[in-house]
């Protein structure tokens, strides 16, 4: 696929220490080799000194990210997904050191904070930002039109870019990395944290 990054990145990254993180879908029982990319990115920024952050997606696994499928994903229950993001964690505790002592590696579930919102406040405080017209834009969306998307997928673009807010909010996370399917949902969230 294509490499797509923000400029600056690298000069950024030689620069100073940053905390960067990937989200991991937890409607799978097990991460899978298509994963081991994306957690060896992590693995690597933390070997140079950098702060890692796995988020669990314990909130946006209840919904499912559009992007890369071809049909909306089955829903699942919270004890189903609680089951599946235990396996998650161990498996990636077998790449990533959570005990470093200067950038121990976090592994935070997104229910901590969208379990909390109220869909009014979600509405007000974060969907005023976002045209449809920008929405539909994306690939993630753009690849499901002509099959049909649901609204609840329509919306895991939000979903994620509230994430990388709270992240940034609250852990001075800037860099947000995943598959190139996730390039909409990484631009959304930083066009958040801009707006």
């Amino acid at each position: 696929g294509q490499e797509l990054y923000t400029p600056g990145l690298d000069e950024l990254l030689a620069r100073e220490k940053i905390t960067a993180y990937i989200g991991f879908d937890p409607t799978a029982d097990s991460l899978h080799v298509g994963n081991l990319l994306v957690v060896m990115m992590l693995v690597r920024m933390q070997r140079h000194g950098h702060t890692p952050i796995a988020i669990a997606g314990g909130g946006t696994g209840l919904i499912g990210d559009p992007g890369g499928k071809t049909e909306e994903r089955q829903l699942l229950t919270r004890e189903v997904l609680e089951a599946k993001l235990e396996g998650i964690k161990a498996q990636l505790s077998r790449f990533l050191d959570f005990n470093a002592q200067d950038n121990a590696a976090l592994l935070i579930n997104n229910a901590d904070w969208l379990d909390q919102i109220k869909a009014i406040d979600f509405m007000r405080d974060v969907g005023k930002h976002f045209s449809i017209n920008y929405m539909l834009a994306k690939d993630s969306v753009q690849s499901r039109l002509s099959d049909g998307i649901t609204y609840t997928e329509f919306s895991y673009m939000l979903l994620q870019a509230y994430d990388y807010m709270k992240l940034y909010d609250s852990h001075r996370c800037v860099l947000q990395m995943g598959g190139s399917d996730q390039w909409g949902n990484i631009t959304a969230g930083t066009d958040l944290i801009r707006r």
